[in-house]
């Protein structure tokens, strides 16, 4: 097939690699012309493991071509996939101002043998909006087809995928798709626009509501003296529940806060009260500054010159994503209250630092970055922290290090063996885990997006 992907951000360029990769000639489109150049040049302007080697390979074998809007002059193919952003407006609602220029870029070039794929999250209701009005013509061959991609995976989601969305009421455009997956195995969906759309939130906000609940269950574990290693765990074994979700810092990222976002602003709109929509919201604002108040627990309401270090700012690991990170908001916190930070993430550095004051300091290792230290805090659970050498940085630490650990992911009993004053979400001040060696929340997704 011929595919032309418009809009080449985290998804499109995902998109565009994995159809090249599975046989289909593509061609990727975007109006930036700086972005193009940077493709053209091998280089990829985030981090996603496998992605540059895929891109590369598939540049070579001629599959894959880039090219600004304004270059390109061939017909749109068997499809149009827009990937395009939809970023939150001020008031929550989502900007759909890249989607429509892409679909009247799309309109302008359609012919009746081209299927519109639908990639961007876009709220229930928007494409029979839009096939309502500007772009009826594209009625017959428009399909939604929304992404569930998580940033340091999305290569092995897009291979691998668990199911297939499909909303469209043309046959011969399910087919079309059915094509463009190949010989993809997964369970398909076959629905209608609007529930195909409903699809994409329903399942962010569920998850979102997911870790908002297991870390107010961490919050009551803490005050009934309780495990939330082992209440997760417990929790994950009944089938009707699914997979464990882990307490913590909150979830960050460019979809569940969007989408969460989206789906209660849609809710306010249409007259429907989601309380629990609210709530979640609520839980995780306030989950992102747990550390702030260990921190000052610890050491009094002063901060003013004490020195913190806060290892992780991407919102997730596998990711230089930095959007709605709660190391940032964290970050601003401690800088706010007069604290000096140091920080450290393996790819999410130069992308977190025109987030923060100029007074943080970036450091290139974890055992740098608590050298003087009185206090630590774990904030994205990546390798590179999680198996950092924590003898070294309890030598280089100062007393008391106080450790606060986010995430949950370290031995919790060792990290006491060391000496540090561990603090964990929802985790016992004095824990006792005997054999447990099976509770390990190392071994869990925290986040799906």
């Amino acid at each position: 097939m011929r595919v032309t992907v418009i809009g080449l951000g985290n998804v499109g360029i995902v998109a565009a690699a994995c159809l090249a990769h599975g046989g289909h000639d593509v061609i990727g489109v975007d109006i930036n012309h700086e972005r193009i150049q940077y493709l053209r040049s091998e280089k990829i302007p985030f981090y996603e493991p496998g992605l540059r080697e895929m891109t590369k390979e598939v540049v070579a074998s001629g599959r894959l071509k880039f090219k600004h809007s304004s270059e390109c002059v061939e017909p749109l193919g068997n499809v149009a996939l827009v990937a395009t952003g939809t970023p939150p407006g001020p008031d929550g609602a989502v900007d759909l101002s890249q989607v429509n220029s892409a679909l009247a870029w799309v309109k302008e070039r359609w012919s009746a043998g081209t299927t519109v794929v639908m990639k961007s999250t876009v709220p229930p209701g928007t494409g029979q909006q839009l096939l309502a009005g500007d772009m009826r013509e594209l009625r017959s061959s428009y399909v939604a087809n929304p992404e569930f991609l998580r940033e340091g995976s999305a290569i092995h989601d897009w291979q691998r995928p668990d199911r297939i969305v499909v909303g469209s009421e043309n046959a011969a455009a399910v087919d079309a798709i059915r094509e463009m997956y190949g010989t993809t195995e997964a369970e398909w969906l076959l629905t209608d626009i609007t529930s195909a759309e409903m699809v994409k939130y329903a399942s962010n906000a569920l998850l979102a509501t997911r870790i908002s609940f297991m870390n107010e269950i961490a919050a009551l574990c803490e005050q009934v003296g309780a495990s939330i290693d082992h209440v997760s765990q417990g929790v994950a074994m009944d089938s009707r529940t699914g997979s464990r979700i882990l307490a913590g810092v909150g979830y960050g990222g460019s979809c569940f806060p969007k989408d969460v976002g989206a789906l209660d602003h849609l809710a306010m709109t249409t007259g429907v009260d989601a309380q629990i929509l609210r709530a979640v919201i609520a839980v995780n604002q306030r989950q992102q500054l747990l550390p702030l108040r260990a921190i000052r627990e610890r050491f009094g309401e002063a901060l003013s010159g004490r020195r913190v270090a806060v290892l992780g700012l991407a919102f997730k690991p596998g990711t230089d994503d930095v959007r709605e990170a709660p190391a940032l908001e964290l970050i601003r916190a401690l800088a706010a209250a007069g604290a000096a930070v140091v920080a450290y993430d393996p790819e999410a550095a130069n992308n977190a630092r025109p987030h923060l004051p100029p007074s943080v300091e970036f450091s290139a290792d974890p055992v740098t970055a608590t050298k003087g230290i009185q206090a630590v805090l774990l904030m994205t659970e990546w390798k590179e922290i999680v198996g950092a050498d924590w003898d070294a940085i309890y030598r280089v630490m100062l007393p008391p290090r106080l450790l606060f650990d986010g995430r949950n992911a370290l031995d919790q009993a060792r990290m006491m063996r060391l000496g540090f004053e561990y603090v964990g979400v929802g985790r016992p001040s004095a824990p006792d885990f005997g054999s447990s060696a099976s509770c390990n929340p190392n071994q869990a997704d925290s986040s799906a997006a």
